[in-house]
């Protein structure tokens, strides 16, 4: 199979067919980042009657004019409910939430007035009208107020627990696998033996971008570099999880065994090799409605890769709607393209004055296993194959990263 251009791959993952999860009921209390599942709709209005915004007199606003408005002899507070009328020449002292009197279509607040003789004297006039809110001003019954495939939030909590919504259903999340590959790899807490040995970070890196994203991270730790090793234990996670991500073993060396193990499995190759930098090994399978995500070990590689492919599969399990953040930004330096192929280079980006600018303060050169360039303030710089090299003042395209 020949390699895909990015755009390419980015088609060929756009026609895949992925089932969204299943549905689960949560707590309300326990719902923050996870996905809805299904349109939340007001049952009824809010508020179902007149309200007072403010503390102060339920009045006709017409009546304003005469100067004096004589008081009703008791207050009408927050939380009961409310029978007398208010009439011409009449107020009725109210408070923030009570409902408004039948008659009273005007509140005027305390501070505006002055209490003589059990009268009030306007002060200060306000309009009719002012501070009563009105039937359905927060939402009206029918009124969708969240969409389904919404990421919960604060606001949406807060919605919900107006309607009384002790539970709510999500999108149950989706288990991904992640297991690092390589000979040369340990896992943390362990011991080198000797100077070639070096500690993986691909499945926790990967872990944490999952969790981010809201899925559910298994981690399947490390695997030297045999093939019957490998194949057992993707195999083993495909069946309890709902997308496998391995690191290493893609490139072309003899001990690169990821690269024949997925063609292997019996799923459906979606595409081996996209002409991209960095990542151009990567491997995209489909099992049934299982997911294989095979990319390189370079921890750079590997982290940018899952970025632009785990996050739309990802997003896709959930139902959600994915959209990573692009913006336009000026070269502040200049910048030598280093291949022919779609590339996606760490730099740094600051807004200033409202436009963003790039640069590479902090970013090593080197190969892509230099994770540390992740570190800080850092956008994606989008160069696309037929660029060429930039200069000071071009006007390039940024994928912003720490938002995703």
């Amino acid at each position: 199979m020949s390699k895909r251009t990015f755009a390419q791959s980015m088609q060929a993952l756009d026609a895949m067919h992925i089932a969204v999860m299943g549905y689960e009921k949560v707590p309300l209390s326990q719902s923050l980042g996870r996905t809805l599942a299904h349109d939340v709709v007001a049952p009824h209005d809010s508020p179902s009657a007149p309200t007072a915004a403010m503390d102060g007199y339920a009045i006709l606003g017409a009546d304003q004019a005469s100067g004096t408005i004589a008081l009703i002899g008791h207050d009408n507070p927050a939380g009961g409910a409310i029978d007398t009328v208010v009439t011409q020449g009449w107020g009725l002292k109210t408070f923030t939430g009570s409902l408004m009197p039948a008659g009273a279509d005007t509140l005027i607040p305390i501070e505006n007035v002055t209490v003589e003789g059990g009268k009030i004297r306007i002060d200060t006039p306000v309009r009719e009208g002012f501070s009563v809110r009105s039937i359905g001003e927060n939402y009206a019954k029918g009124e969708t107020l969240i969409t389904q495939g919404t990421v919960i939030n604060y606001a949406a909590i807060g919605v919900m627990a107006s309607l009384g919504m002790a539970m709510v259903d999500v999108v149950q999340r989706p288990k991904v696998a992640i297991l690092s590959t390589g000979s040369e790899i340990m896992d943390v807490g362990e011991c080198a033996t000797n100077a070639a040995q070096i500690y993986s970070s691909n499945h926790y890196t990967l872990a944490s971008l999952i969790e981010q994203w809201g899925g559910q991270a298994v981690q399947l730790g490390t695997a030297r570099d045999d093939y019957a090793t490998i194949k057992s234990r993707i195999e083993e996670a495909l069946a309890s999880c709902d997308m496998v991500v391995t690191t290493g073993g893609v490139s072309v060396g003899d001990y690169d065994f990821v690269r024949d193990i997925v063609p292997a499995l019996g799923g459906e190759l979606v595409f081996q090799g996209v002409l991209l930098k960095p990542g151009q090994h990567l491997i995209l399978a489909q099992k049934g409605n299982k997911l294989i995500i095979a990319l390189p070990g370079f921890a750079y590689s590997s982290t940018v890769t899952f970025m632009l492919y785990g996050a739309p599969l990802l997003a896709r399990l959930l139902g959600r709607v994915y959209a990573p953040t692009i913006v336009e930004a000026i070269m502040d330096v200049p910048y030598a393209k280093k291949s022919n192929k779609t590339e996606f280079v760490a730099c740094r980006v600051r807004l200033v004055e409202g436009v963003y600018h790039v640069d590479f303060e902090g970013k090593k050169s080197g190969s892509s296993a230099i994770l540390t360039n992740m570190l800080g303030s850092t956008a994606l710089l989008m160069l696309d194959e037929g660029e060429v090299s930039l200069s000071v003042g071009a006007r390039v395209r940024l994928q912003l990263i720490d938002i995703l």
